[in-house]
């Protein structure tokens, strides 16, 4: 259905009924201090809103952001707050929204990648978004989590911190750590403010937050993690640390905590904690959808980002949503740079953006959808040799927590 509703950008003093209408949307009850982290955080100039007379009715707000990808970083348009009222559900208003949006960052040269993470997996694959990283779920029993005798005890020491004393060494600790993980963001004073916001009505029953410092023999802070406790459970919300020895005591110390039996944590799918364990069935792990990527402008986002290996492949691309990407291309990368070049040569394979958009942070293969009839190979071996070209060294993911801005 066409939509006929305006949309445009919301002034600042629209906040609170922009923020109504959200928490509507989600099922929440509004009160005072809901939506306070995206208050902070939220840029009004970049945040849609569809209004039906004097009504709104639906928006949706990006973060600008820099992306780690393979071999690089690529300015990436964090897509959150996504909602319609549900007395206008199917009238062609996200549609319109997300057209809107993906023509006014081509048009205006922003950012050639946009991310989110989606509350339902059926809705964004249409509007091109594609499954670019995994998080594992991992539920641990500590009374079995005992670590391997090979693993050496750190030399170091783990301080418990208030939040003003800890944010400046997180701050640190997460800006060497996010270069070699693909899927982590650059984060702004106002991001670290929403991180962080921890009011009792998005603690969800728990404590507040506590906050684990870690420091190595020679005084330099290498780690921290942050969490709360519910019940007997330690939910750890994000760890982050430069070293391995950090990273090993960090979870010594979770894992230790008197009083409780349990510990869950969003984690990577090739998190390193299970293959510390004596018993690496003490943690089992569900593995969910993370970070949904959508190449805006596809030869901006592919050479930005650097491959495992030479490249040299033509590329029939589809793209109904952002019809600017479709065409033929080839991919070159070697010692010369990567260059993305519109080519009459015969394509290697077929596919659209969404699959690229997968691909596009080294973690999900092209082989894996080539198998599930979403890469159509159009020379022998031209598969193997994408899908190789543009994996990463380690599985790619977004730290989110659940916590505003998650994207």
């Amino acid at each position: 259905m066409t939509n006929t509703y305006p949309l445009r950008s919301i002034a600042a003093h629209e906040f609170e009924t922009w923020a109504r209408m959200i928490t509507t949307t989600y099922g929440q009850d509004w009160r005072d201090g809901a939506l306070r982290s995206a208050q902070t955080s939220i840029e009004p100039e970049r945040t849609t809103a569809a209004f039906d007379g004097e009504q709104l009715i639906g928006g949706m707000s990006i973060y600008g952001r820099s992306l780690t990808v393979p071999g690089g970083y690529v300015p990436v348009a964090g897509v959150t707050l996504v909602a319609v009222l549900p007395t206008h559900r199917r009238r062609g208003l996200l549609t319109a929204m997300m057209r809107r949006q993906f023509t006014e960052l081509h048009e205006s040269g922003g950012e050639p990648v946009a991310a989110l993470n989606a509350a339902e997996a059926t809705i964004y694959g249409r509007f091109g978004y594609g499954i670019a990283s995994h998080l594992a779920l991992l539920d641990g029993d500590t009374r079995f989590m005992a670590m391997r005798p090979d693993v050496p005890a750190d030399g170091g020491s783990i301080a418990l911190l208030d939040v003003d004393a800890a944010r400046p060494l997180l701050e640190k600790v997460y800006d060497t750590a996010r270069r070699d993980t693909a899927g982590w963001v650059d984060r702004t004073d106002r991001y670290w403010a929403a991180r962080l916001y921890d009011a009792e009505h998005v603690r969800e029953g728990g404590t507040a937050l506590r906050f684990a410092v870690h420091t190595d023999g020679t005084g330099a802070v290498r780690g921290y993690a942050f969490y709360r406790s519910r019940q007997r459970t330690v939910q750890v919300v994000e760890l982050a640390a430069t070293t391995r020895e950090s990273y090993t005591a960090l979870w010594r110390y979770l894992i230790e905590l008197d009083a409780h039996d349990h510990v869950r944590y969003e984690g990577s799918t090739d998190e390193v904690l299970p293959h510390l364990l004596r018993d690496p069935r003490s943690v089992r792990a569900t593995v969910v959808d993370n970070l949904w990527v959508r190449l805006v402008d596809v030869g901006r986002a592919l050479t930005a980002r650097g491959y495992a290996g030479p490249v040299d492949l033509a590329f029939q691309l589809d793209d109904e949503f952002c019809p600017w990407n479709a065409g033929r291309y080839r991919l070159c990368a070697g010692d010369g740079g990567v260059q993305w070049e519109r080519t009459r040569d015969r394509a290697d394979l077929r596919l659209s953006a969404t699959e690229l958009g997968a691909a596009y942070l080294g973690g999900t293969t092209l082989a894996e959808l080539a198998a599930a009839g979403r890469v159509e190979e159009l020379r022998p071996g031209a598969v193997a040799a994408a899908s190789r070209a543009f994996r990463g060294d380690r599985d790619p993911f977004h730290p989110s927590g659940g916590a505003f801005p998650a994207f």
